[in-house]
């Protein structure tokens, strides 16, 4: 399943109603990219490659640092977790070929409607784990749709300052990544995060901090207009790796 940075929260949402409709017992979902130069052409034609550091929602990002990863996630009726897989949303701003909404209100829409489907409210979010790719136009998008959802006291998170955007592979990644900080009880920083510098009215982490996570919000957008959101449990279920 191909659709641009979405792709692997789109396929983990996919395979959770293969679970919950069809005759399924396990699904694996995989998820790898590469960066090759027709990739890094692309992001250089629109200007969207960082000069330094990745920067996610800070004041003076100026794009994206590509990376490279693989990971693996196995959806499961049989196998006995920690942690579940709720619900997820998947949608499009049916906005622009490359750029995302400039209200937040199409991912807005997305995080609600994954807040639906995992029948929780917004209160109950403890943690984000963001795209927050450090483009100008997709934190300050972010910003704003995490905040029409009124998730403004939670810790928000972007690990692309760790890994670089690994593209297709960052949903599957940053999920696992959250898996982990749920099971430790463990909030990173937004690594590069230095001087808020979107409007949004959300808390980008910025320090280590212990906290009991017992629901995580999994946001991600790409090219295309298109949107995903994904909420994790600490529970007895389905989700393992």
């Amino acid at each position: 399943m191909s659709n641009a940075c979405i792709s692997g929260v789109s396929a983990s949402i996919i395979a959770k109603r293969f679970l919950d409709y069809d005759d399924f017992n396990h699904v694996v979902v995989l998820g790898c990219d590469v960066v090759t130069k027709f990739v890094l052409s692309g992001f250089q034609s629109f200007k969207a490659i960082s000069k330094n550091e990745c920067k996610p929602f800070d004041k003076n990002r100026d794009g994206v640092v590509l990376g490279e990863a693989s990971g693996a996630i196995i959806f499961s009726k049989k196998i006995s977790s920690e942690i579940q897989f709720l619900g997820g949303s998947i949608s499009n701003d049916a906005n622009h070929i490359s750029g995302p909404s400039k209200t937040g209100e199409e991912l807005a829409f997305c995080i609600n409607n994954a807040l639906q489907n995992a029948n929780i409210t917004h209160d109950k979010i403890d943690f984000v784990m963001a795209h927050g790719t450090a483009t100008h136009y997709n934190d300050e998008m972010e910003s704003k749709a995490i905040s029409l959802n009124k998730i403004n006291n939670t810790p928000v998170v972007s690990i692309k300052g760790n890994y670089g955007h690994t593209l297709g592979a960052s949903g599957i990644i940053e999920m696992i990544t959250a898996v982990e900080c749920m099971k430790h009880g463990l909030i990173f920083p937004s690594y590069g995060f230095e001087e808020k510098g979107i409007s949004g009215d959300i808390l980008v982490n910025s320090v280590h901090q212990k906290k009991e996570i017992n629901y995580a919000l999994k946001t991600t957008s790409g090219f295309g207009g298109c949107n995903a959101a994904a909420v994790l449990a600490k529970s007895q279920s389905a989700i393992y790796y």
